[in-house]
């Protein structure tokens, strides 16, 4: 899979690939390369027709970081279809994707932030 996200935005917490779903009744969630989230970030998973597991598109959940392209989310997808990969994918592809949407408010220091390297102070 060509990854199509910009590996260090310019914002930040930004959009990513994802590359597994686990079935789990906590599901783990795999992206193509590392996410830079937090514990507790909230975030919603699109899943386009094609990648299996549709049950999940546009579902949101806080997430649990495991490691830096790993994190699992509040969302049982034990009895959902299995996610998978497609072997081709035509030139208008969609790829599944994870989209932060906020944060536990106990937490507040994961909003989207500009992290350019100078200051517009």
């Amino acid at each position: 899979m060509s990854i199509l996200a910009i590996p260090f935005p310019t914002y930040q917490q930004a959009m990513r690939i994802i590359s597994n779903i686990t079935n789990d009744s906590s599901a783990q969630v795999t992206t193509t390369f590392d996410h830079q989230y937090k514990t507790g970030l909230v975030v919603r998973l699109y899943v386009p027709n094609g990648y299996g597991m549709v049950q999940v598109n546009q579902l949101a959940g806080s997430i649990v970081v495991v490691d830096d392209i790993t994190f699992n989310i509040d969302i049982d997808t034990r009895y959902f279809d299995v996610f998978i990969v497609p072997i081709t994918y035509p030139e208008n592809a969609q790829y599944p994707t994870v989209v932060p949407i906020g944060e536990i408010n106990a937490n507040l220091d994961q909003a989207t932030k500009n992290v350019l390297p100078y200051s517009a102070v």
